[in-house]
C-alpha cells in the first residue's frame, strides 16, 4: 500500500490536476445526440472546449450558460432556462446533460429545482432528457468530475427491466481511449455476449468522418442503450472511478458488479478473460490464447530495457494504478509518483509513496529518475531533466492518433511495453553509445527480475 502524501504547497505550479467540470464533459461526450452544458461563465467552457479540441483533433459540441457579474450574484435561473430552450431549438437534443463550474456552486444555485421550474413552465423541454451533476472546480479532479457523470447518468436514465443472461454493461473510467474501449467490446462480444458501453466515447471521439451535422455528439451510447442497461446479468467496471455508477445500477435493477482497477498487465486480464469465460459459459477464443502468449514474449524481450529503469508518474489514480503497475511487472522502479486526487486504487500501487501535487513536485522528484511519464503538460519538465517522456493520460495536444491508442487486453499492454522499451533503447543510443545494446547493470537487474518473476513461469516451462 502507498503512503499518500499532500503537497503542502501555498499554490499549484504547472498544474496536473484537470477540474471536475471537464471529467463530467468528457462522460456526457459518450452519449449520442447529446449536447453538455457547463453551468458558468463563457471562459470556464471555452477553456475547457480547447483541451479536448487539441487532445481529440475533433470538433467538440459544448455548450454555456453564459453568466455574468450579475446573474451570478442574483441567481442563475433565466440563462439556464434560455440556455436549454435554445439549445433545443436549434440542435434537437435528445439528452442535455449540464454539469456545474466553481462560479455557480460558490453562489449556491439551486440547479435540481431550476430545471422542475424550468418544465413546469417550458412544457416543450418535455421530450428532451436532462442530466444534471454537481461538478464544483475548487474540489476533486478530472476523474471524480466523470465518476459523478456516469452515476448521475445512471440514476437519471436507467430503470429496473426483465434481466437478459447474455447482455452485459461495461463502463469505461475516464482514463480509457476510445480505441481502449474498441478493444474490450471485441473481446466481450468474442464470448457471445452483447455489451452496453456507459458512456461510449469510441463512437464519438473515434476520429471519423460524420455523414452529417447535427450539432450535437455523433455516435455513443443511445437513450434507448442507456435505459436497456437496466437489464444487464452483470455490471463490468474498469477503474475503481467506476464503482459508484456500478452500485447505483445494483441498487436501480440489483445487477450483481464487479470491478476491475486496471486491465493493462497479464494477470489482469487473465481474470477479464476468466469473468466472461463464467458468464458466457463458453471457453477463451483460441485468439485471446495466442495473443496471451504473444504478451508474455513481449514482456520478456523487453525487460532487458525496463529492469532496474527508474520511474516518475504523474497521472490520475486509475490511470497511476494502470501503467505503475505494469511497470513495477516490468521491472521498473516506481521512484516519484505524483496524482490528482485520494482513492482507492493508491492502495494497491507497488511504490512507497504517492504525492498528491502538481508537476513541480513531480520534475523535483524525477531528477533522478530514467523515465517520465505524464501527460503533455510534463513535455518541459522532460526537456530540462534531459529526460525520455512517455505521454499518458488527458491532454496529450503534441501528438496526434490519441483516440486509437490502445493500452486495455493483451494486444494493448504488448504495444505500451513496447512503446516504453523503445524509449529505453533509444534513450541508450543517444546518452550511452558505448554501452549499447545493453549495459551490465541493466542486464543483470532484467535477469534478476525475470528469474524472481512468477508470472513469467510458465513462458520458460
Amino acid at each position: 500500500m502507498a503512503k499518500v502524501v499532500e503537497s503542502k504547497k501555498a499554490c499549484a505550479v504547472n498544474p496536473l490536476k484537470m477540474s471536475q467540470p471537464l471529467g463530467a464533459t468528457l462522460a456526457f461526450l459518450g452519449l449520442d445526440a447529446c449536447m453538455p452544458v457547463m453551468h458558468g461563465s463563457q471562459g470556464c467552457t471555452s477553456f475547457g472546449l480547447v483541451l479536448l479540441v487539441r487532445h481529440f483533433k475533433e470538433s467538440i459540441p459544448l455548450q454555456t450558460t453564459a453568466m455574468n457579474e450579475v446573474t451570478s450574484i442574483l441567481g442563475g435561473y433565466d440563462n439556464l432556462e434560455a440556455a436549454l430552450l435554445n439549445i433545443r431549438s436549434r440542435a434537437a437534443p435528445k439528452i442535455i446533460a449540464i454539469c456545474s463550474t466553481g462560479l455557480t456552486e460558490t453562489k449556491g444555485d439551486d440547479v435540481d429545482g431550476y430545471l422542475v421550474t424550468a418544465r413546469k413552465q417550458k412544457p416543450e423541454l418535455a421530450d428532451t432528457e436532462i442530466v444534471y451533476v454537481s461538478t464544483p472546480d475548487y474540489v476533486g479532479g478530472f476523474e471524480s468530475g466523470y465518476q459523478h457523470a456516469v452515476t448521475a447518468i445512471v440514476k437519471t436514465l436507467v430503470k429496473p427491466l426483465l434481466v437478459k443472461p447474455d447482455q452485459v454493461t461495461l463502463l469505461p473510467g475516464s482514463h480509457l481511449s476510445p480505441g481502449d474501449i474498441d478493444e474490450l467490446r471485441e473481446i466481450i462480444e468474442a464470448f457471445g455476449l452483447s455489451v452496453i458501453v456507459l458512456p461510449d466515447i469510441s463512437g464519438s471521439l473515434d476520429g471519423h468522418i460524420p455523414p452529417d451535422w447535427r450539432g450535437t455528439t455523433l455516435g455513443g451510447t443511445t437513450l434507448e442503450q442507456i435505459r436497456a442497461a437496466g437489464a444487464s446479468a452483470c455490471t463490468l467496471g474498469v477503474g475503481e472511478q467506476t464503482r459508484e455508477a456500478a452500485q447505483a445500477l445494483q441498487a436501480i435493477a440489483g445487477t450483481p458488479l464487479e470491478i476491475f482497477p486496471r486491465l493493462t498487465g497479464l494477470e489482469v486480464n487473465d481474470g477479464f478473460l476468466q469473468k466472461l469465460a463464467q458468464l458466457s459459459g463458453r471457453p477463451v477464443p483460441p485468439k485471446y490464447r495466442r495473443q496471451r502468449s504473444q504478451l508474455l514474449d513481449a514482456m520478456l524481450d523487453a525487460h532487458f530495457y525496463t529492469g532496474g529503469t527508474k520511474v516518475a508518474i504523474a497521472a490520475e489514480p486509475d490511470l497511476l494504478l494502470a501503467v505503475g503497475s505494469l511497470l513495477h511487472e516490468m521491472g521498473a522502479e516506481l521512484r516519484c509518483c505524483v496524482s490528482t486526487t485520494r482513492s482507492d486504487a493508491h492502495a494497491l500501487l507497488p511504490a512507497d509513496e504517492v504525492i498528491l501535487g502538481d508537476l513541480e513536485d513531480f520534475e523535483r522528484g524525477a531528477a533522478g529518475c530514467d523515465l517520465l511519464v505524464t501527460h503533455a503538460h510534463g513535455r518541459q519538465a522532460a526537456e530540462r531533466l534531459k529526460k525520455p517522456l512517455l505521454r499518458i493520460g488527458f491532454p496529450v495536444f503534441d501528438r496526434v492518433g490519441n483516440a486509437h491508442r490502445c493500452n486495455v487486453g493483451y494486444r494493448g499492454t504488448m504495444s505500451l511495453i513496447f512503446e516504453i522499451a523503445n524509449l529505453m533503447i533509444e534513450q541508450i543510443e543517444h546518452h550511452h553509445p558505448n554501452d549499447w545494446p545493453l549495459t551490465p547493470e541493466a542486464l543483470r537487474a532484467a535477469r534478476t527480475v525475470i528469474d524472481n518473476s512468477p508470472m513469467l513461469a510458465d513462458a520458460s516451462a
